[in-house]
């Protein structure tokens, strides 16, 4: 008789083509729980998967124009507003556990969907914001997970457990700068390498769409943080990655060693997070799932510099990571990556 731990989740995957489509293969084809059911794809139907994502050359999944209704566990990798048509077009089962990676349903006002499922009957999805670090018990009781942005993921982790701490603070001031598969596959006139080799630029500042997500999850965490974040997005003349600096002024006395402490302690039971006593730089954290903060106070300032990978802990790793956490995994199965540091 098959051990119920030894059964393999069946997975799929709609929207197949993109960079974050690719990291979340290559990661669940050497999951030791998963299984690749389909990968759905409008417009690679019935080609072979490493004919898009050629490092994925070994593999013989081929891209699907169906959907499997009743998979254990499906992935949205569609672009923004894709998802909630998809859904609404193609009913699945009604255990069957959504992991949104777009950002249709990660603000509270767009979490709920009504559905029809297989058995033509409707019913609500409610969507649970998708940062372990602070939601894992809700994570664990939910099938229905809105995976947070990839800037959301490297700031909120710098700024909630300051703001937990002391509510009081009036602001945060954070710059971010993030690689080119930040932006998609689809090129544009800031993707191609004649203009983003040696190039820096700002984007959207102060008006970036992540900002409402990392809003919502510091007012959640400190119901009276009634502070602004003045949030300078960049582009950078690399690939992957995201390194974000951010400080707030506190005027309370604490000293740095302090801080640290209130950091360490808030991420004492999360395993991808990690408090360095040494400045960070980013190649410590690209192909891994982990963020890793590092601490400074100067004068009544304090700074914080996280850096993550956009495509794993900012996107598929992220993703993965609630997945082991909805099927009762331990958080770092099969996201156990060495950094590419040289």
């Amino acid at each position: 008789m098959e051990n119920k731990k030894d059964k393999k989740i069946k997975v799929g995957i709609v929207g197949g083509s993109g960079y974050v489509a690719g990291e979340l293969l290559r990661c669940l084809i050497n999951h030791p729980n998963t299984e690749i059911d389909f990968v759905y794809s409008h417009s690679h139907s019935d080609k072979k998967i490493s004919e898009i994502h050629t490092d994925l050359f070994h593999s013989d999944l081929v891209f699907s124009q169906k959907v499997n209704p009743q998979i254990d566990i499906v992935f949205f990798c569609l672009g923004h507003g894709n998802s909630t048509r998809f859904l609404l077009e193609n009913p699945f089962s009604e255990t069957t556990k959504i992991i949104d990676l777009s950002n249709d349903f990660r603000l509270n006002k767009d979490k709920c969907l009504k559905v029809k499922i297989i058995t033509d009957q409707e019913k609500e999805l409610e969507f649970v914001y998708g940062l372990p670090e602070i939601y894992s018990q809700k994570i664990k009781k939910s099938n229905y997970i809105a995976n947070p942005g990839c800037f959301a993921t490297a700031i909120q982790l710098g700024t909630l457990p300051l703001t937990k701490h002391f509510p009081n603070l009036k602001e945060w001031h954070v710059h971010a700068l993030t690689g080119s598969t930040g932006a998609g596959q689809s090129l544009s006139e800031t993707t191609h390498f004649s203009w983003r080799s040696e190039n820096v630029s700002i984007y959207k500042p102060f008006s970036h769409q992540h900002l409402g997500e990392i809003e919502q999850s510091l007012k959640d965490i400190s119901q009276n943080f009634e502070g602004k974040i003045n949030f300078i997005p960049m582009r950078g003349n690399f690939t992957r990655g995201i390194f974000a600096s951010m400080y707030a002024n506190l005027d309370e006395n604490k000293s740095e060693e302090d801080i640290i402490f209130i950091y360490e302690d808030f991420y004492k039971d999360a395993p991808f997070v990690k408090i360095s006593n040494h400045p960070i730089d980013l190649k410590q954290v690209v192909n891994t799932n982990y963020c890793l903060l590092h601490i400074q106070k100067i004068e009544n300032k304090i700074l914080i510099t996280s850096c993550i990978d956009n495509l794993l802990k900012g996107a598929a790793g992220q993703a993965i990571q609630n997945m082991n956490l909805q099927f009762d995994l331990p958080q770092k199965t099969g996201l156990a990556f060495k950094a590419n540091y040289f």
